[in-house]
């Protein structure tokens, strides 16, 4: 069929792959960099282009999420997940950051954290907002994303919450198994994404530094802007979702995501998650490789016999869900209960 052949060209480098990479990447510079889309928003009652890009946001993270649910409607594991990011995302990043605003009060993220949403750890920011929404962005950023990340492993932000993950998972579903394998997109990981993550906790510190003492270098302000520009806009959107088509979905989460990073080192430090291998029932097919969101060679693990924790690994549970004959499981041993996925 004519559509059998459109999508298997749009989800495998195809011309329409990259005609629809090239789309996406346009729109978002045209969302970062220009004021285009203001008028639109104007035209169906929006104030704004991040009111229109939000309903956009909500409405592809939906409209996946139940192409997702009809695909793996048989796996429980994959509709709870999908149907808490879809929750999370309507009600906790859209609904209640617009109700605030239509109070005339902050237009408040409650499903992002430091240092995701670098503003939340920025005390000139945070000193503006309502206590109850300090109180919330310290003991989320600092206490809650640590603690639940030695406990439970990355995937429960990575693939229960986070917007960016979310719109991966749903959306981008299509393009998942386009993430490079390589070892070179792995040494690349490992330099990219901690760098980052220096860079955030540095400018951070820095910020902290300057608002205490009261002293604020013009210099400070302007590393600070490039941020926001580099990290905020060009990777987490132009890159992060503009490439969807040709690297996969995860791009900004693997590679550039101080979030990620962060989660990856209480991850591998808290060694509670991690995916077990049934020994010597691997027959090599690599279908937990090739769908693996996060380029992980899950099939080596296998051939092995040996259950690993990987920084990297968001906990899709895709890998488990793929394989012909239930090798992977993943599991959570929380010290309170164990949380077993997989056959």
């Amino acid at each position: 069929m004519i559509r059998d052949r459109l999508y298997h060209d749009m989800t495998n480098r195809g011309v329409t792959g990259w005609l629809m990479a090239a789309l996406l990447t346009a729109f978002y510079v045209v969302l970062y960099f220009t004021e285009a889309l203001t008028p639109w928003a104007q035209r169906v009652g929006l104030s704004s282009k991040w009111d229109l890009y939000g309903v956009l946001y909500t409405v592809a993270i939906v409209g996946g999420g139940l192409a997702v649910m009809r695909k793996y409607g048989h796996n429980r594991y994959q509709v709870i997940r999908t149907s808490v990011v879809m929750f999370v995302q309507v009600v906790f990043a859209f609904s209640i950051p617009q109700m605030l605003k239509a109070m005339h009060q902050p237009e408040l993220y409650l499903s992002y954290f430091w240092p995701l949403k670098f503003d939340y750890g920025n005390p000139e920011y945070l000193a503006q907002q309502p206590m109850w929404f300090i109180v919330y962005s310290i003991a989320g950023g600092l206490v809650l994303v640590p603690l639940a990340g030695a406990f439970f492993g990355k995937r429960w932000y990575c693939s229960w919450v986070c917007g960016c993950g979310g719109l991966a998972n749903t959306f981008g579903e299509p393009w998942r198994h386009l993430s490079d394998k390589s070892t070179a997109a792995w040494k690349f990981e490992k330099v990219s994404v901690y760098s980052v993550l220096g860079i955030s906790l540095a400018l951070t510190g820095i910020l902290v530094y300057s608002w205490t003492t009261g002293s604020k270098a013009p210099v400070v302000v302007e590393f600070q802007s490039w941020y926001g520009l580099i990290v905020g806009s060009v990777l987490s959107g132009v890159v992060g979702v503009g490439l969807y088509p040709l690297g996969g979905t995860r791009v900004w989460c693997r590679f550039f995501c101080p979030m990620a990073a962060l989660l990856g080192i209480t991850q591998r430090a808290g060694k509670r998650f991690h995916i077990r291998v049934k020994e010597d029932m691997c027959i090599s097919c690599g279908l937990c490789s090739k769908y693996c969101e996060m380029g992980i060679d899950v099939r080596a693990y296998a051939q092995m016999n040996e259950s690993f924790t990987r920084a990297s690994c968001v906990g899709c549970g895709v890998c488990s869900e793929v394989c012909p004959r239930g090798v992977l499981r993943l599991e959570s041993e929380s010290g309170l209960v164990q949380i077993t996925v997989g056959r």
